[in-house]
């Protein structure tokens, strides 16, 4: 049975018994505290703890997930995967611990011609927690499983809980004898590798208290309501139903391999090393595919830099096993062809998916080139010192700046005899994770505790939001934090985080900003609102200061917004929207939305392109959208259901969370977007917009910034001032601007060439009595000496070549010359043949000047380039140079 109707069966089964069908939410977290969706329930965590109420008390969906902790362990095993799918069915109060088992043995057991994946019954061992009697009661009794294939299993193995204060309860496992082959009997407490685990069912009917690890918390008591959370992985349920040994040789992923397999000439099973590169590609290249598909760019923080980090761990996979050119793109049509019978978007965003994957190959393979430059500097500098360890911040470095994989630090270091200081780099990477994780959870809660704002949530509901009619009205005081902590009165001076039951402000969402502006109170007292963030769904925060009087929580309160930002931002986000639609027009469907900012007068709109957006298409872009603004279009929007949106070819921004109602944006017909900001009503009220320019912003993506309305006319009237000086300073009109100034500028470049030519010929001079002044040491001539400053490197490495030239062939020759450019050391060192022969080689050589001179430098043994940051030490580098020949010699 193909992974396909595995998934077709899932939704089939549990729709027919009433629960709601929701579609896989987006691989990109709705959650400050997580980058990628890790498990199945994740998208359904809001209703779990109560902040949203559930579109219906019973759901099942089919959830993609990405989990990263132990990549270094994918391909190692036939277990580690990065990318899999839960198939789940959830339970809001409805029925509970008969009812899911009920429905989960009548799935696994009934024959394939009724709809099920028939499974023998004989072969389902059960687990469930150790004291759970009604559970297995449940199993024996009621469904008729053997006592002796129920097993009771501890905190650490059959109890689930989010890891913090919360929703948890026992939960029981389904698993299957996979045969003798797989190891020894005696159930699931024996061996998880004969018995794997397929299904889990969660019975959340408690609430636990604060404590570290899976097992180390204390249970506070029961939940209101009982619910049910269940996964099936799809995959180990695939390797079942296909047969295969493990889930790389499921349909979804053996093609992949094959398709390695067809493009390195290596097989599968033929040996350990390979096999292990080929469930790499086979994996990241699948993962890759999937986070691209839901909007991930490659980055270098974030889930940006998970997607970058298993996309160049494939791409190196490959090279190891011998491919030597592009591959990404065959490995990624696959993924598609395949993957695309359960997720039809993938298909239909195939170019801008191919578009972003083979910009980062490319770029990742310009990497290895410059990185191995830096990997051999930093080895020959450990060497150089006696080290055996390269140390943790130089891997670091590489991983950070160049994009190498640890794994491949560690190989090539290897290869040169050194080991790498592996703590240091992921104490390092911890960090950098560590920094992201708490910036965006701080841009969210300004540092309070999650738990302040659900109690808000509880007691009085969401925010109405009224500004999309009004900019100003009437509230009420409903929550109210001081220093991140509730409370129930804040005085003047105070930074406070209020609530009301309904506000004009619009929460910072979807690129555009938050409005600013004021809260007066009856009392007299006034807030002044800097910033509003929606940290839990539907509660919006205001954050700003008390500035006269005293706030106290359920004080009626008048909001109103700063008018001439709000309209400001809403030109901007307008302009935005026209944007999208005039690139899409200009460079097609690949010029998808990859971020965007509306701030006031200006915006900056992020979009897919493998390549630098022409001057003359950029102009194009500006002139239509400036066209549009003269046909004074109507900017309308219409809640309405998402099949709806999409039947109408709205729109959508990957990485964001739709619900079943949606907000569409429509200019007149010129545009359509899934939308939730602030608009103008006209596209004349815009006024004018100005493109400044597009630039790169990461691999496959560039960045469009724009100035809108007042801000546009300003930086023309500016541009306009400009030229008039320059015809002034060149006394021609406008238009003959570009031609005057290029030929003073080749004038310029002109007169620069015949003094570089000037100085060449003046420094070569010199090399005459360089080599005639050479000292004998130990029979090798040493050249060694400063030479002017402001000496450029290419005249220096000249001057250097042609003395060694001019030293008797036969002579063992060493030629190393100083000079201060730029305010900094240069050297060039040169060796003949004959040096070489005794040991005198240019790359050691300018090792031991660079590190003198307080910098690096490498090169090939006969010649070699260094610098540094002191130019007063080249003395005593010269003097380096000149005691390691003596000692070589």
């Amino acid at each position: 049975m193909e992974s396909a109707e595995i998934r077709r069966r899932w939704l089939s089964f549990f729709e027919e018994r009433g629960h709601a069908v929701v579609p896989s939410a987006s691989l990109i977290a709705d959650d400050p505290t997580l980058l990628l969706v890790p498990a199945g329930m994740v998208p359904f965590k809001p209703y779990f703890l109560g902040e949203v109420k559930p579109p219906a008390p019973t759901l099942t969906s089919v959830q993609k997930c990405v989990r990263t902790p132990d990549i270094e362990e994918v391909g190692k095993t036939t277990r580690h995967g990065t990318f899999f799918q839960m198939c789940g069915n959830f339970s809001f109060g409805d029925y509970f611990k008969e009812g899911a088992i009920k429905y989960a043995w009548e799935l696994l057991t009934s024959s394939v011609a009724d709809g099920g994946y028939g499974l023998e019954p004989e072969k389902l061992w059960i687990t469930v927690y150790l004291d759970d009697d009604e559970a297995e009661q449940i199993w024996r009794d009621v469904v008729g499983v053997p006592a002796e294939r129920i097993q009771r299993l501890g905190k650490k193995d059959n109890f689930w809980s989010m890891g913090v204060p919360g929703p948890c309860g026992p939960c029981s496992e389904i698993n299957y004898d996979r045969g003798p082959d797989f190891g020894v009997e005696g159930g699931p407490a024996v061996n998880d590798e004969r018995y794997v685990e397929i299904w889990n069912l969660v019975f959340m009917q408690y609430e636990r208290g604060a404590g570290d690890g899976k097992e180390d918390f204390p249970i506070l008591g029961d939940l209101p309501s009982k619910n049910i959370d269940t996964g099936l992985g799809l995959e180990r349920l695939a390797m079942i139903l296909q047969g295969v040994q493990n889930m790389y040789e499921t349909d979804t992923l053996r093609v992949v391999m094959d398709k390695a397999t067809e493009l390195t000439g290596v097989r599968y099973g033929a040996a350990q090393g390979t096999d292990v590169s080929l469930r790499v590609v086979a994996d990241h290249i699948r993962t890759s595919a999937m986070l691209i598909g839901d909007g991930v760019t490659p980055g270098n923080e974030g889930r940006g830099y998970v997607l970058r980090r298993i996309m160049r761990r494939a791409i190196r996979n490959m090279r190891l096993m011998g491919a030597t050119g592009p591959v990404v793109q065959e490995l990624v049509g696959v993924v598609i062809d395949t993957m695309g019978q359960q997720y039809p978007e993938l298909v239909t965003d195939r170019g801008r998916i191919e578009t972003v994957a083979l910009a980062e190959e490319a770029a990742f393979l310009k990497a290895i080139k410059g990185g191995t430059n830096i990997l051999d500097t930093a080895v020959s500098e450990t060497k150089a010192t006696g080290g055996t360890v390269l140390s943790g911040d130089k891997a670091f470095l590489l991983h950070d700046t160049w994009g190498f994989p640890i794994d491949l630090t560690l190989e090539m270091a290897g290869e040169q005899g050194l080991s790498v200081d592996e703590p240091g780099f992921r104490r390092l990477m911890q960090e950098q994770r560590d920094r992201a994780k708490a910036d965006a959870k701080a841009k969210k809660t300004g540092h309070a505790d999650m738990s302040a704002y659900r109690e808000i949530a509880d007691g009085s509901g969401a925010t109405e939001f009224t500004g999309y009619a009004t900019t100003q009205g009437e509230s009420t005081i409903v929550g109210l934090l001081v220093n991140g902590v509730s409370a129930p009165a804040a005085s003047e001076g105070d930074e406070v985080e209020v609530v009301l039951d309904r506000t004009p402000f619009y929460a910072e969402g979807g690129g555009q900003l938050a409005d600013q502006g004021r809260i007066r109170l009856d009392s007299g007292a006034v807030i002044v609102v800097r910033d509003v963030q929606q940290p839990v769904p539907g509660v919006s925060v205001h954050k700003g200061s008390v500035q006269v009087g005293e706030v106290t929580v359920g004080a009626p309160a008048y909001a109103a917004i700063d008018i001439h930002r709000r309209r400001a931002i809403a030109r901007a986000h307008s302009a935005t929207h026209l944007t999208h639609q005039a690139l899409r027009d200009a460079l097609g469907p690949t010029a998808a939305q990859a971020g965007s900012e509306n701030s006031p007068g200006r915006f900056r709109f992020d979009f897919g392109s493998p390549n630098a957006v022409p001057g003359t298409v950029l102009t194009d872009v500006e002139q239509k959208i400036n066209d549009v603004l003269s046909r004074e279009l109507d900017v309308t929007a219409e809640i309405m259901s998402i099949d709806e949106a999409k039947k109408q070819g709205a729109i959508a921004e990957f990485g964001e969370k739709y619900g079943e109602r949606v907000r569409v944006v429509t200019i007149g017909d010129f545009s359509k977007e899934l939308c939730g900001g602030t608009h103008v009503g006209n596209t004349a009220q815009l006024g004018l917009v100005k493109l400044l320019g597009e630039s790169s912003i990461g691999s496959g993506v560039r960045r469009v910034e724009a100035l809108v309305g007042v801000d546009a006319y300003n930086f023309l009237a500016k541009e306009h001032t400009v030229v008039a000086q320059l015809q002034e300073l060149v006394k021609g009109r406008p238009e003959e601007l570009p031609e005057k100034i290029a030929a003073m500028l080749g004038k310029l470049k002109d007169a620069e060439k015949e003094i570089e030519k000037f100085r060449a010929e003046k420094v070569l001079q010199a090399a005459a009595g360089l080599a005639a002044g050479a000292q004998d040491i130990r029979g090798v001539a040493l050249v060694v000496g400063t030479v002017p400053d402001g000496t450029g490197a290419d005249d220096l490495r000249r001057l250097v070549l042609d003395v060694r030239g001019r030293i008797q062939g036969d002579r063992p020759a060493v030629v190393a010359l100083f000079t201060t450019a730029n305010d900094r050391p240069l050297t060039v060192i040169a060796t003949n043949e004959a040096a070489r022969e005794r040991g005198l080689k240019a790359g050691d050589l300018v090792r031991t000047a660079a590190k003198t001179l307080g910098g690096g430098g490498g090169g090939k043994p006969d010649v070699a380039q260094g610098g540094g940051q002191n130019p007063a030490a080249i003395p005593e580098a010269i003097s380096a140079v000149e005691r390691l020949v003596v000692e070589t010699a």
